[in-house]
């Protein structure tokens, strides 16, 4: 009987098919690695923002690595994707600053109503309902979601760094670009668009570190440390209120995480295995058990105390590497793990210091205007005030109400009713009266 010379090389390739797929241990560990360093930023971004709830920074901070890990690691193992999960930029913005801070919702109602969303997408990943409702909703309006939220983000990394500050008589207007804090935000800025054009893996949390090293060297921030015991999740632990999120105020809450994660997920799912050749004549197999470990990774952390978790874009610098295998993913979920034992390290980081890279995510995120229709009017007026609205009325959830509605109304006004799909014109129709009842 042959005995193989490398057992776990023999496990590996009986999980994850390496050998079929093209890819060897040594490739994927690589992509794995480069996916990491290119998102390890949210170890530090996400607590820093869903703190602002009053939530505490430790607690959301192992709870955002746990997410990560468990939806990475499912995705990995059962989808067997290289794709990469985390609680998102934009959702937890949402969360904070239109769900908590706008809207007065409780920070434990708020996971409640995230827990919500999760279960409603298991319900929509195990049937054919998530295919009709991406297929529904017009292009235009996707990207101009992307770009709205990337705008957003925009505006939030503008403001805690100093370079725009309120004015009663504009409304905005420009910050103090003398402050130290500032000078460093834009530094980090600049530095990690440096780095990122000179595909430097790991720009974006090096510039964070940078600006971190600079502010702690002139005393502007304290350092913490770099390691110690994991710290506890009990603040947060199982503190989502379930009762409060299914009020009538908040179904609208719920809608907007299930229908911004769909979108995120999928989009990010159909790039990222193009990138990696996992799709076949447009389709993507497993598509359901993808799905499933957002869906899985969502209900987990809320559970923990985090924000939505959807896959992340950055997946695609491992698929450059050569990562094809769901090995990717799972390598990525071990260094997730790995960053429980960092949590001093993070707590050092100040707000000014994650500003350029939620800057830079918003670079990302707003060239999808660039995919809308602009030679039609009818397309180009609903996704401009959608994405528009989304930071100047502050709330992603308005943005996205008046993109439906604005469609809806555009082409009905230009005789071209019949092109706006049923569910469009319920989504409107729904916007509508929670604007006018709920708001």
């Amino acid at each position: 009987m042959e005995v193989s010379a490398n057992p776990s090389s023999g496990l590996l390739e009986r999980l994850f098919k390496l050998n079929e797929n093209g890819t060897t241990v040594r490739t994927e560990v690589i992509a794995g690695i480069t996916i990491f360093l290119t998102m390890a930023y949210v170890v530090v971004v996400n607590p820093a923002i869903l703190s602002i709830t009053g939530m505490d920074f430790k607690a959301v901070f192992v709870a955002t690595c746990i997410s990560a890990a468990i939806g990475s690691a499912i995705m990995g193992l059962v989808a067997n994707y290289p794709i990469a999960l985390a609680p998102g930029m934009g959702l937890n913005a949402y969360f904070t600053f239109t769900v908590v801070k706008g809207m007065g919702v409780p920070w434990q109602i708020a996971l409640g109503a995230v827990f919500l969303s999760g279960c409603l997408f298991v319900v929509v990943s195990l049937s054919k309902v998530r295919e009709q409702i991406i297929n529904a909703i017009p292009t235009s309006l996707k990207f101009s979601i992307s770009a709205g939220v990337g705008m957003f983000l925009g505006l939030l990394a503008l403001k805690s760094s100093g370079i725009v500050v309120a004015s009663p008589a504009t409304f905005v207007t420009l910050g103090n670009l003398h402050a130290p804090s500032t000078l460093l935000a834009i530094f980090g800025f600049f530095l990690i668009l440096a780095l990122e054009y000179r595909k430097v893996h790991g720009s974006i949390i090096i510039g964070i570190l940078a600006v971190t090293a600079l502010s702690i060297a002139f005393g502007l921030s304290k350092f913490e440390g770099i390691a110690a015991p994991i710290p506890s999740m009990a603040p947060t632990f199982m503190q989502m209120d379930l009762k409060g999120a299914l009020s009538a105020t908040l179904i609208g809450v719920v809608f907007v995480f299930f229908f911004v994660d769909l979108f995120d997920t999928t989009g990010t799912l159909v790039a990222v295995a193009h990138r990696a050749g996992i799709s076949k004549d447009g389709k993507l197999p497993r598509l359901k058990r993808a799905l499933m470990a957002d869906s899985t990774a969502i209900i987990a952390g809320a559970a923990m105390g985090t924000s939505s978790t959807v896959a992340y874009i950055e997946s695609a610098a491992g698929a450059a590497v050569g990562g094809r295998t769901g090995l990717t993913a799972t390598v990525v979920a071990i260094l997730f793990i790995a960053c429980l034992w960092l949590s001093p390290l993070a707590a050092s980081v100040p707000a000014y210091a994650t500003a350029p890279a939620l800057c830079y995510v918003a670079v990302l995120m707003t060239r999808g205007l660039a995919e809308v229709e602009w030679d039609d009017l009818t397309e180009a007026a609903p996704a401009v005030m959608g994405a528009l609205t989304m930071p100047f009325t502050y709330s992603i959830a308005d943005g996205i109400a008046f993109g439906f509605i604005s469609y809806a109304l555009v082409k009905l006004l230009a005789g071209r009713a019949r092109e706006v799909k049923p569910a469009v014109w319920i989504i409107a129709v729904l916007w509508i009266l929670k604007l006018a009842f709920l708001h």
